[in-house]
């Protein structure tokens, strides 16, 4: 059995929401979850754990209904910092386009409009300042 078998999450610790948690690893974590609170309406979950030097290794926010992790990149463990590429994080909301806006005001890069797309939602995506690609999507009423 490994060391890691012993360890337990701490009591006071929140359950994680979702079947899937994304683990971000950002170069800026602290900021990026700052910026994730204004652009995505994020909640900050727990305690940030930090490193001596100041970085992250483990932080939690909340999104639209589920869970979201994030540390800083820590080459000496086997965590380089490498910029986020291949994916989208898609957002299924009540209001595609009062969340688009929001993100884009708050400093994200428009991808591709919001626009009513040809399987029925509106859609649209979005890239945020750590390189990240966000989608907005929801039924139109």
């Amino acid at each position: 059995m490994s060391d890691t078998a012993t360890i337990k999450r701490p009591e006071t610790a929140p359950a994680l929401k979702g079947g899937v948690v994304p683990y971000l690893m950002l170069d800026g974590a602290a900021a990026a979850m700052d910026f994730y609170k204004r652009a995505l309406g994020a909640e900050e979950i727990g305690e940030r754990t930090g490193m001596d030097d100041g970085r992250i290794c483990n932080a939690r926010i909340d999104v639209n209904g589920g869970s979201i992790m994030l540390m800083d990149p820590m080459p000496e463990h086997g965590y380089p910092a490498v910029a986020p590429q291949a994916f989208n994080l898609h957002l299924y909301v009540d209001d595609a386009d009062r969340w688009f806006d929001r993100a884009v005001a708050a400093g994200c890069t428009v991808l591709m409009p919001m626009e009513l797309q040809f399987w029925g939602d509106r859609y649209g995506m979005v890239k945020d300042p750590y390189g990240v690609t966000w989608a907005f999507g929801s039924t139109p009423a």
